[in-house]
Order: C-alpha cells, then sequence, then structure tokens
C-alpha cells in the first residue's frame, strides 16, 4: 500500500518511523504549509515534498493518507481524503466541536477513518482491561484519572495555532488528557454525564483555552470517576488511573500497574516493556496501533478505534467542555 502523510511536525515523525518498519507500506508522499519540513520527511524516507495536501493528493496515487495536522484541519482532511476514496489515519483528537463529529458522521465513502488512540495499545492497559473482563477485579466502582504537565507561554506562541480556540478547540483535556479520559471510558464503560469546570492560572492573557480541567464523571452501573489536567505543573510525570475495585485497587502509571488487596498485599505486575518512538507519557502504543489498522484494511475486518467504536469518548469529551463553559451537568446522549 502506498501511505501519506501530512502535516510534518513532532507527531509525524512517529507515524512515519512506524510505517518504516513495518513490510509492504511505500511511503510516496509528505505535505506540510512549511515545504522544508516536508522536504525533510522525502529526504529521510524517500518520496515526494509538496506544500499543500490538494496538490498532493492530485499528483499523488495513495491507499492511505494519515494526518497529523493541527486540530482544526483533521475533519475537513479527513472528509477531503475519504471522498476521493483514500484511507485515513488521523491524530487525536477526531474533532473539535459537535458539528465536526456530524461531518465526520454523514461523509459518504467505503473508506476507513482511524483514529490514533494509541494508549488502548499500551500492554499496562491491556492487561487491566483482561483482569476487568475476566472477573477477576470484581465489580469496579469508580476510578482518578490525573494528568500533570507542563506547557510553557513558547509552547503556544512558537506554534502558531494552540492556544487559540478556532484553532486548537480547547487546552489541556482536548490536547494533553483526552487519552486519559478514554481509557477511563473504555475500562469504566458507557458514560451516563459529566459535571466539570475550567479555568486557566498560568497564562492568562496568552492563550484562550484552558490550563486546567477537573469533572465528576458518572458511568453505567453507578460507577464514578474524578477528572483532573492541568498544563501548569512544573514537569510531565506520568498520567496516572486508579480504578477501586470489589477485589483490589489498581493504579496504572503509564505502562506500570500495581495491585493494592484487600488483605494489605501490594503487586507489581510483571508486563512486557515496549519501546517508545515519541515522548516516553505519550506511551509505546503507536506502532501496534498503527499496524492494527493497516491489518484492518488488508483483512478487510473492522478497526477496533474507528468513529463507531469512540462516539462515547468523542461525546464525553464535548459534554465536558460543555458543562465547562454552562456550569451545569450534562447528560451524554
Amino acid at each position: 500500500m502506498k501511505t501519506a502523510i501530512v502535516g510534518c511536525g513532532g507527531i509525524a515523525k512517529v507515524h512515519a518511523e512506524c510505517i518504516h518498519q513495518l513490510k509492504n507500506l511505500d511511503m510516496t508522499a509528505y505535505a506540510d504549509i512549511k515545504p522544508e519540513r516536508a522536504g525533510h520527511f522525502a529526504n529521510q524516507y524517500g518520496g515526494n515534498a509538496y506544500s499543500t495536501l490538494e496538490e498532493m493528493l492530485d499528483k499523488e496515487k495513495i491507499d492511505v493518507l494519515h494526518i497529523c495536522t493541527p486540530h482544526y484541519l483533521h475533519v475537513p482532511m479527513a472528509v477531503y481524503a475519504l471522498e476521493r476514496g483514500i484511507h485515513v489515519f488521523m491524530e487525536k483528537p477526531p474533532v473539535i466541536s459537535g458539528s465536526q463529529l456530524e461531518e465526520l458522521k454523514t461523509v459518504k465513502s467505503a473508506k476507513r477513518l482511524g483514529i490514533c488512540f494509541q494508549n488502548r495499545y499500551n500492554p499496562s492497559i491491556i492487561q487491566v482491561k483482561k483482569m476487568i473482563t475476566s472477573g477477576e477485579t470484581g465489580k469496579v466502582n469508580g476510578a482518578r484519572g490525573i494528568v500533570t504537565w507542563s506547557r510553557s507561554k513558547e509552547y503556544y506562541t512558537e506554534s502558531g495555532w494552540r492556544g487559540s480556540l478556532a484553532t486548537e478547540g480547547g487546552g489541556a483535556l482536548i490536547n494533553q488528557s483526552i487519552h486519559t479520559l478514554d481509557l477511563l471510558t473504555y475500562l469504566l464503560g458507557t458514560p451516563i454525564s459529566v459535571d466539570a469546570t475550567m479555568t486557566n492560572h498560568h497564562l492568562k492573557g496568552i492563550i484562550e483555552v484552558e490550563d486546567m480541567m477537573e469533572a465528576y464523571l458518572r458511568f453505567e452501573d453507578d460507577k464514578v470517576a474524578c477528572f483532573y489536567a492541568t498544563t501548569a505543573y512544573c514537569a510531565d510525570v506520568p498520567p496516572l488511573i486508579e480504578l477501586s475495585c470489589e477485589n483490589m485497587t489498581i493504579r496504572i502509571e503509564d505502562l506500570e500497574v500495581t495491585c493494592y488487596y484487600k488483605d494489605g498485599e501490594r503487586k507489581k505486575l510483571q508486563l512486557e516493556h515496549k519501546t517508545n518512538l515519541g515522548k516516553s507519557y505519550w506511551g509505546a502504543g503507536h506502532m501496534d496501533c498503527i499496524t492494527d489498522f493497516y491489518n484492518s484494511i488488508e483483512k478487510n475486518h473492522p478497526f477496533s478505534l474507528d468513529l463507531k467504536h469512540l462516539n462515547e469518548t468523542i461525546l464525553l469529551m464535548l459534554g465536558t467542555y460543555e458543562s465547562a463553559r454552562t456550569g451545569k451537568e450534562v447528560f451524554i446522549r
């Protein structure tokens, strides 16, 4: 299969390296509004460089497009490619608004759309999901998810798009902690409602988006979760997900899992530690996630991270912003 990448920034390097390591894939082209960045990818991996997506798709015959652009471009670029008969693998977030979600749901295309929620492929998450499904944990009563990272003024002002509601769509939630929100949904089940607040503590007057989001989440079967995310911390530390279960408490920190049993025993699970292709706190699931997407195309079976399977995560994210803006509990429909 022939592949192309649009948006040649930091995360695109991870996508390119994964594609490069997979067999039977040909990286054909790269597009970026900064031609030198696309040219760098072309020099490193082979293929042609372009300054626009439209020119690239007009001149190249590709099977799969990887979208690694700023948030506001994800949906219009995905729709453009899907309608031209091209499979799409998109970076997070899938959408930045309800209208974008409806646009994706109504696009007419026989091709696949995959979304990069790679942390579901972390060995720690895979193991905990198995424990819950098997009944080993007993009933899951609730959880907490905590993300404390650091983003400076320059992170926003030098990007050209971050920090603006119109182009980023939000801050600490939609950009830095959406993976943690997704994992809470993946592990706890169907979300029922969210009651949230957001604010900006350390970059007032510099960015329009939040640097702190907190939320009280209610899930099916009376499960509750407390969620907290900030980019105003002094360091980037591993996100924490802790599950309070009938038989144990489980703490997940990146690729580490520790079980705390009712009798006081503490057990750290021995898991496979895969290599991170990007920043350590991005998780180690990119390779498996992208491999799974290509396998789904080749073998013509469903991909687990398509729009249908991620609908609840997307609605919960949009609902959290609605609740934080209105000051009211929002029910997920």
